[in-house]
Order: structure tokens, then sequence, then C-alpha cells
């Protein structure tokens, strides 16, 4: 499981700012076109070889630019349940506000660590402004420039080091499958359906599971671990944060799965909120498969089926080899038969190819069809290799790997999904020079 560490603070004091910095990608790619400010507040992020998930709480929650006494609050206490550890980040330009000592207070309550970071500190003399915010009472003051970077090394080897393991406690080594999707989708339904018992308590109020319930599912020969994400605990919340609170809570169940069981709604189809942690899914190179409930309200014609797949597809694009199943969870449809998909994607996950049949199957096609030219100069894929990690990853090595398109990386893609089945498992391509 790995750690998630919460960015706070009052807003402009630069946590988005940080955020990219922590994830390494550029402020630009934040930009409007539809698709990539999807998953702009969540992201992975590495210090030292330690793997950890960053999310900016100032990107989520309504009426942030404002300064919202109530919404601050609310991210703060968002934070403090859900990430491990703590960024809480000030502005030494404008010193202490009121608003910093509120959360301030907050965070000292919490049972979490809590980074206290000076933001802006560009210069020299800017160091001796710090000082002030020791009075606030969460201990050593990082200072930082999050816009060049100046300081953060220091701040994120005190982060690393202050992360608690996982438990040595062994689960069994068995595929662990993470049921996710927008909240009164009925994936508390489905795994009490699945384990024939009451497990999860269902009631038509969105998010009413608090944690991920693990629970062991071992019939038909499957011996899997089920993820069931959890919802949201408060009402109150449900109408305005519903989006941030499932996903925020999906992000460890789906970090902590192989294969990931992306149910979806049939009578709403596939809504923001689906991509959103569909983007999530990919980000970790999980499994998946689409699991379409309450298919027994839908009113049926002919291809009805066809034409809602034909549509789920659309909206994954470019990830479209994904099994789609039609699920009644109510009528107990097809749910035996989700899990053998499961099975099947995780089977697949793990497919391993002999660099030898690799070579012999794609390079006569890349020969047919070789990469476009680039400047009058011929690009040539000499060799095929799969490298032995956890999500199916191909190395192509190439006298110019700079200059190989993405639509050509996407027709390999689909040659190495033609030739082996891997339905539902993400592909990662890598171009090196020979």
């Amino acid at each position: 499981m790995g750690n998630i560490v919460a960015i706070v603070g009052r807003p402009n004091v630069g946590k988005s700012t940080l955020f990219n910095r922590l994830i390494e990608r550029k402020e630009a790619i934040t930009d409007p076109t539809a698709g990539t400010t999807r998953d702009r507040h969540y992201g992975k992020a590495e210090w030292n070889g330690v793997m950890f998930s960053v999310i900016d709480t100032g990107g989520y929650v309504s009426g942030s630019d404002d300064v919202f006494e109530g919404e601050i609050r609310k991210q703060v206490n968002l934070a403090i349940e859900e990430s491990d550890s703590i960024l809480f980040l000030v502005d030494v330009q404008h010193g202490i506000t009121g608003m910093d000592e509120a959360i301030a207070k907050m965070l000292r309550r919490a049972k979490k660590p809590v980074l206290l970071v000076a933001n802006k500190v560009d210069e020299h003399a800017r160091q001796y402004d710090s000082a002030e915010f020791y009075s606030l009472g969460l201990g050593e003051v990082f200072c930082i420039a999050a816009v060049s970077g100046a300081g953060t090394g220091d701040m994120l080897d005190a982060l690393v080091a202050g992360f608690t393991k996982p438990s040595e406690e062994a689960e069994p080594d068995i595929p662990r499958f993470a049921i996710v999707g927008k909240p009164n989708v009925g994936k508390s339904s489905l795994v009490n359906a699945l384990l024939g018992r009451q497990q999860n308590i269902v009631t038509p109020v969105a998010g009413t599971t608090r944690d991920p319930i693990n629970t062991r599912w071992n019939v038909f020969g499957h011996d899997v671990m089920l993820l069931d994400t959890a919802g949201i605990r408060k009402k109150s919340k449900v109408d305005e944060d519903i989006e941030f609170y499932s996903v925020l809570r999906s992000v460890r169940a789906i970090e902590d799965s192989d294969v990931c069981l992306l149910m979806i709604d049939a009578q709403e189809g596939v809504q923001q909120q689906d991509l959103h942690i569909l983007s999530i899914i990919q980000k970790n190179g999980k499994g998946l498969v689409v699991v379409v409930n309450k298919w027994d309200l839908i009113e049926k014609e002919t291809n009805t089926m066809k034409a809602f797949e034909a549509d789920v597809k659309q909206r994954l694009e470019p990830f479209t080899d994904v099994p789609v199943i039609f699920i009644s969870v109510l009528e107990k449809q097809r749910l035996i038969k989700t899990m053998e998909l499961a099975v099947q994607v995780y089977e697949d996950r793990k497919r391993r190819i002999p660099t030898r049949k690799l070579n012999d199957e794609l390079l006569p096609i890349i020969e047919r069809q070789p990469p476009p030219m680039y400047k009058a100069k011929q690009v040539t894929i000499k060799f095929i290799t799969q490298l032995p990690t956890y999500v199916p990853t191909f190395v192509f090595y190439c006298n110019l790997p700079q200059y190989i398109k993405p639509s050509y990386e996407r027709f390999l893609e689909n040659r190495l999904r033609e030739h082996w089945r891997f339905t539902g498992v993400p592909i990662r391509l890598f171009f090196r020079k020979k």
C-alpha cells in the first residue's frame, strides 16, 4: 500500500505549483482541453526510490478560489482523514494569517505527520521572515520556492523519512480485485451477492461504505481478494464533494489491486467521474473490466447492448481493448462471469512473451509498415523484448527512438494486442537506442 500525501493551505500559497513540482510535470499540462484537466489533482511522485501519491486538496473543493473558511476547513479535515502525511503550505510573503492559524490548530490535533512548508522563499533574506511560522507550533519550518524547486530536497527527505512502512503481516498472495465506481452504483451489493451474505450495509443513500473492505472470495476454484471501495461518510457532504471523496477513496483500493472492476450505472452511462477513476486506474497500470450494472432496468431493443458497449468504448478512448460486461446485481445476472473475466485479465496481465516469438511475429509486420521517415531519415526497429515488470512493458530497440510518433506507437500496441490477448490490460512501450 503506497503512502498518500495531501497538500493543504489557504488559497494562492502555491499548492498547485508544489503539486506539479512533486509529480514532475509542467503546469502547461493542465490546459483546458478535454481530458487533460481530468486528473490534475492526483499524481504519483518518487523521491530516492520511494513512490508515493500526492493529492492537491485545493484543486478539488468547490469555491476554493474564494477564501471560504468552511471550504478550507473541509479540505483540511479531508486531508487529515484520508492521507498518511500532510504538507501544510504557508506563504512567507504574506506572513501568518488568521486562516493559517485556524488550519494549524486543526493539524496540531491530527494524529498524522505534518510538515510545515514556507513557500516563496526565493531569496536569502526571506529565510529570516519564515521564522515567525514557528509560532504555529508545528515544529520545523521547511523553506522552499515551489516555482524553482529550491529547498524541496530537504523537505522531501524529511517527508519520506516520516512514512510509516506498511505492516509486515503478509496478505495471502492471491489476485486482488478492486470494485470501484461512483457512489450508489452497486459496489457493496455486488460484493454481498458474490458472498451470498450481507457483509456491507447496503442502503440507497450514496456512500454508506466507509473504508475499503477486503474480503476473500473462494468459489468455483477461484481464490481472490475483493476490495470494496468506500463511499462517503457524511450525508451533508454528498451533494458537493461526492466526486472528490469517492475518487480519493478509490485511489487506495486501486493502488492496492491487480485488476479493477469499474462499475457504471446503466441508466446514467459513462459520467465524468467514471473517466476520472479510469484515469487513475490507467496511471497505476492496473487491469480493467467495465461492469455495467442495473441492466435489468433498461428498456431493451435490438442491439441495445452492442450500442451501449460501443458508446462506453468510445468514451474510454484510446484504451478500447477492454472487456465490458452487463450485469444485474439485483437479479444476480452474470456475476460469476464477471469474476471469470477479472481472473482472465489478471492472468493476461502476467503474460510473458518469449523474445524470439515477439521478434518473429512483429518484425515482419514492422518491415512491411515501418515508422514514418523523419527529415529524410529512415527510422528502423531492430529488436523487441519484454521487460519482467508488473505491467506488460515492451522495449523496441531502434536507431532513432526520438522520432517514433504516438500514432505509430498505437499501431504497434494494436499489433501486440492482435497477436496476444491483453484485453483489459494496459501495455507500456518504450523506444531505446540499440
